[in-house]
């Protein structure tokens, strides 16, 4: 059994006009390859340091699917939305 894949982002959102549009436009790619919301969005504290104002944690049955996710044409479209009303950390890794 694989373990599983993340894609863990702390997002400084700008422009929440054009973050909604990036919203929108990545449910094609999340329904795609099977994208489970663990955290989006929501209360948070930022102890030791600023790490923006929007938290998100996506998991998918693996890692190899969380890359193939990103590299999908449809959320390679649906990102550009997100570039432009954002900055941010963003990293995919393989959990438990």
């Amino acid at each position: 059994m694989s373990k599983k894949g993340y894609w863990m982002a702390m997002v400084d959102v700008r422009d929440p006009e054009v973050y909604k549009q990036y919203i929108a436009a990545n449910a094609v790619a999340f329904a795609k390859y099977g994208a489970k919301f663990v955290v989006r969005s929501g209360r948070y504290a930022n102890p030791e340091q600023p790490t923006g104002n929007r938290h998100v944690l996506v998991e998918f049955e693996s890692y190899d699917v969380a890359v193939a996710c990103y590299h999908s044409p449809e959320y390679q479209e649906a990102s550009k939305y997100r570039l432009a009303a954002s900055t941010g950390h963003f990293v995919i890794v393989e959990g438990a």
